[in-house]
């Protein structure tokens, strides 16, 4: 059985790089067919792992927008009569609609999703449109001359992340993180539901809500008071009750328990303060503080400038970079995410 996932294409790399990184960690058992940019299939899944791996995808992910069981394969020519070949009874409950995803052709949207919801209602009695809010949405993707027709079980909450950016929080500080990429760090960090992951620059909190989220257990700490008690009103507004939260120096953080993540966006620029440490210090100084506090087989994902040089201070402590991506912020700035970890023996 297949999944196939549509993607943002916010970045060339970073949907991608998550999807593999949830499978990775949550021991997703199948094969990655990259159709294109924003749409990929996940391929030879066994029917009995298909729904909690469909469960797993549309809770985590960040990058990807949508995520559907894949009924057929078609093309342009031959749509309408592979189409009318499916038992749509098996599928559709009660009510449905038919919607149109285009990628580099040229197909009919409208005239498209009309056709197949004729022959849809052709082929089972008792099944009704609603365009609205229907039961059942059939997804038909174009790619070329390539059809995808897909059916979506479980829908993906993209709402969240508009609904959750930093000002929308009860407690806001400029700079902070969108939660798509926050999201998208986390898994990167290949941290798994009930495990501990920790933010030693936690900020407003935007990293430690999306891992709670996803059924992490959280701590986060930050060198300014405000900053600390600031996440703790954000958790509790977003329903995050395993946490902690301290007010101190990374370079003074012993954790009670080894982590099995570390996801977190270190101060930089002159907008930020980190009490006495200056430049590419702050990152040196966190590297050796954070290495004992981490068990011998989590990461560590993080964003940094592009003019810092991580690999050098990682090699020194011990660490070694696995994978790199860059995000343009302005024409001055791009914003390096680097997931980390100790080196293997």
């Amino acid at each position: 059985m297949e999944l196939l996932c549509i993607q943002s294409q916010e970045h060339p790399q970073l949907p991608i790089a998550e999807l593999k990184a949830v499978m990775e960690c949550e021991d997703i058992d199948a094969d990655i067919d990259v159709i294109t940019e924003g749409l990929v299939i996940l391929k030879n899944i066994s029917e009995e792992n298909l729904i909690a791996y469909y469960e797993i995808l549309t809770k985590r992910l960040g990058y990807t927008h949508e995520v559907h069981e894949l009924i057929a394969k078609s093309n342009v020519d031959d749509l309408n009569e592979d189409v009318s070949k499916i038992e749509w009874c098996r599928y559709i409950d009660e009510t449905f609609a038919v919607r149109v995803k285009r990628f580099h052709t040229e197909i009919d949207t409208v005239a498209t999703e009309r056709k197949v919801g004729s022959l849809i209602l052709d082929n089972c009695d008792g099944i009704k449109v609603n365009l609205t809010k229907p039961k059942s949405l059939i997804r038909v993707v174009a790619f070329k001359n390539e059809i995808f027709v897909a059916i979506e079980r479980i829908k993906l909450n993209k709402k969240h992340f508009e609904e959750s950016k930093p000002h929308k929080r009860p407690f806001f500080y400029p700079g902070s993180m969108n939660p798509k990429l926050a999201r998208c760090m986390v898994n990167l960090s290949r941290v798994k539901e009930g495990q501990l992951l920790l933010d030693p620059f936690c900020g407003t909190g935007g990293i430690l809500i999306e891992a709670g989220l996803i059924g992490c257990k959280v701590v986060g700490s930050d060198i300014y008071w405000k900053m600390k008690n600031g996440t703790s009103i954000n958790l509790d507004y977003y329903g995050i009750k395993d946490y902690r939260t301290f007010n101190l120096d990374v370079r003074e953080l012993k954790m009670y328990e080894k982590v099995a993540s570390v996801v977190t966006d270190p101060p930089y620029g002159i907008s930020t303060s980190t009490g006495d440490i200056d430049g590419d210090d702050i990152f040196k100084e966190f590297f050796y503080a954070i290495y004992d506090n981490m068990r011998d087989d989590a990461y560590l994902c993080m964003a940094s400038p592009h003019y810092v040089d991580l690999e050098p201070m990682v090699d020194e402590v011990g660490f070694e970079i696995v994978e790199q991506y860059g995000i343009k912020m302005h024409r001055s700035l791009t914003r390096i995410i680097t997931v980390i970890r100790k080196k293997l023996d």
